[in-house]
């Protein structure tokens, strides 16, 4: 079973995926951020940076995608392939920080990947409002996050609806996160869990 957590930048779509391997026993998969070369090259010129590191992503997560499919585990991954064509691509490309013509060439490699890829059996999407997130980056304290705009949170937030509401074909559950400290509060991440049990397993 493949299980994918969905949403913005400090959404905490990484805690909690760490926390469900951990409650379910589930195999976790995270999204390589340290180790990429090109983020904090990016968020100093977007513009100039965009189309080398969504190709890395899109390599990353084809590769992860692959592994997930040979697996006999439950998988839970942080971050799917498809947010970051519909979701981060598209918003860079709103932006002006992606020309046509790379745009047209990463569809066209990101088509060619989908023949070979398969929706997860559950997109867990963290819902955030733009103060809630800059909240929580604020407090992760990532050097090269500090300098993104509200404008940027803002676009990816829109995208992030749009991609859920309208464009991704699978099975859905949306978590309001705003008023939920799931890291720190049981009663919070047990509302997250039962929520989850009663989705895939028919539970409650």
């Amino acid at each position: 079973m493949h299980i994918g957590i969905a949403g913005n930048i400090g959404s905490g779509k990484t805690t909690l995926t760490r926390m469900l391997a951990q409650h379910y026993g589930w195999t976790p998969k995270f999204e390589a951020v340290t180790h990429n070369p090109f983020l904090e090259d990016y968020y100093k010129d977007i513009q100039r940076w965009s189309f080398n590191l969504e190709v890395y992503f899109l390599t990353q997560r084809f590769k992860d995608v692959m592994e997930i499919a040979r697996s006999s585990e439950t998988i839970i991954q942080d971050r799917t392939i498809f947010e970051g064509v519909y979701v981060f691509v598209a918003n860079n490309v709103a932006m002006g920080n992606l020309s046509q013509r790379d745009y047209d060439a990463y569809m066209d490699l990101f088509r060619v990947m989908m023949q070979m890829v398969k929706l997860p059996d559950l997109l867990i999407y963290l819902k955030c409002s733009i103060p809630h997130l800059v909240a929580q980056i604020q407090k992760r304290g990532r050097d090269y996050e500090q300098s993104m705009s509200l404008e940027y949170l803002g676009g990816l937030n829109r995208r992030y609806e749009e991609f859920i509401n309208h464009e991704y074909e699978g099975e859905v559950l949306t978590i309001d996160a705003d008023g939920l400290d799931f890291q720190n509060n049981p009663e919070d991440f047990a509302t997250i869990t039962d929520k989850i049990d009663a989705r895939l397993f028919g539970l409650f």
